[in-house]
């Protein structure tokens, strides 16, 4: 039966945490994994999601199924903060991650429209094409940012949309770009909602990052720009980094309908198509995060804490350009991630001569490094001739 599999590619990021973990060197740079680490790189649980967790110890008194749909007041919670008020027409859906999310979005969108394309801004997350390709969507790409000057290509972007039809999906990300760090800014949001609902487009926002660019209200105005101007669209959410929930897979799908009764429909199909996929979702952080926002002790617990790490990844950010004039950009970006024009014997070079661990990409993640390592990272971008004129 299994004679005929061929090894896939392998995983470059998955490579990665392996060379790390067994690169023995001391003083070792990890910018490869998207994970937050404080300054003393830990990856650390939360104070509110801690105190959740002993509260749902001591109260869950069942583990049976929640059903397709999920936790519906985790999911109700999610869609006050991202939205900021009660919308009838908004259906959500709780998923296994951002990246269930995501799928859910690919397969709702082939099982509604088989022929619309989804346009996808380059480069993103690696695993944006995949997972829409593996939920037979049609992918579409254009240019969003250029890596060597570091400037978003606004009008590139905005003439490729010009050619999408009506019913087309055009996929952004909210906030913290991954993997560039350029956000657009509230005018640029404003003309794609204008287009959008000029040409009848369809948006799905990923949004993964969400409290770690300039705040939990800035970080949702440009979705709620979009939502005002669109009659459908979708926005895949991720608990993982703004809730420390990394292994508990925890997110929400979810859909803007014209009306009630079409998003009704809309809810009853997703939880449709969820079902072959993962039956059930995971139960254990979306009960967290329900418990957080159930307390308003814990809500501000949890915030307060966010608050503090988006704080960190600015002050990381500060310190290698205030060490290094030509990396002033990152000052200006946000979220975990920016991306060096590195070619690939740079990074490899990096990698051997200094211990410092980046995607072939040069895509670097700076909430994972510690701020006394600014000035190791400096030199060793210099030493391999990386940072060229042009940055």
């Amino acid at each position: 039966m299994f004679e005929n599999l061929k090894n896939p590619p392998p995983d470059s990021l998955l490579a990665l945490i392996k060379a790390f973990q067994e690169d023995r060197r001391a003083g070792k740079i990890d910018l490869g994994v998207g994970v937050y680490r404080d300054d003393s790189g830990r990856t650390p649980v939360m104070r509110a999601v801690k105190e959740a967790e002993r509260i749902l110890l001591e109260t869950q008194d069942t583990k049976a199924y929640l059903g397709p749909e999920g936790d519906v007041e985790f999911v109700e919670a999610l869609q006050a903060i991202i939205v900021g008020h009660y919308a009838p027409n908004i259906r959500g859906l709780q998923t296994p991650g951002g990246s269930g999310a995501l799928r859910l979005g690919a397969e709702l969108i082939a099982a509604a429209r088989p022929s619309s394309r989804v346009w996808i801004g380059a480069p993103t997350w690696p695993n944006h094409g995949p997972v829409f390709q593996a939920g037979s969507a049609t992918v579409a790409w254009y240019r969003y940012f250029d890596v060597a000057t570091q400037t978003i290509m606004f009008n590139e972007m905005m003439e490729a949309l010009s050619t999408a039809g009506r019913g087309d999906v055009v996929l952004l990300h909210g906030s913290c770009h991954n993997p560039t760090g350029a956000d657009l800014d509230l005018r640029q949001w404003t003309e794609i909602a204008g287009l959008v609902a000029e040409r009848g487009l369809v948006p799905f926002i990923d949004q993964a990052y969400h409290g770690l660019g300039r705040g939990l209200d800035d970080d949702v105005a440009g979705l709620r720009v979009i939502l005002d101007a669109a009659d459908e669209a979708l926005i895949a959410y991720s608990c993982d980094k703004n809730f420390g929930l990394y292994r508990d897979r925890t997110g929400a799908l979810f859909v803007k309908a014209p009306n009630a009764e079409r998003a009704d429909i809309i809810a009853n199909t997703m939880a449709n198509l969820a079902r072959p996929n993962w039956s059930m979702p995971p139960d254990h952080g979306a009960a967290l995060v329900r418990i957080i926002f159930q307390s308003d002790d814990l809500l501000h617990s949890w915030s307060s804490e966010l608050v503090d790490m988006c704080a960190r990844i600015r002050d990381v950010r500060q310190a290698v350009a205030g060490i290094e004039p030509r990396l002033a950009f990152l000052v200006d970006q946000r979220g975990l991630f920016s991306n060096l024009a590195l070619s690939a014997s740079q990074v490899e070079s990096l990698r051997s001569r200094h211990g410092v661990y980046m995607a072939p990409s040069g895509r670097i993640n700076l909430a994972g490094m510690r701020i006394s390592d600014a000035g190791r990272l400096v030199a060793a971008l210099n030493d391999v001739g990386a940072l060229n004129p042009t940055l």
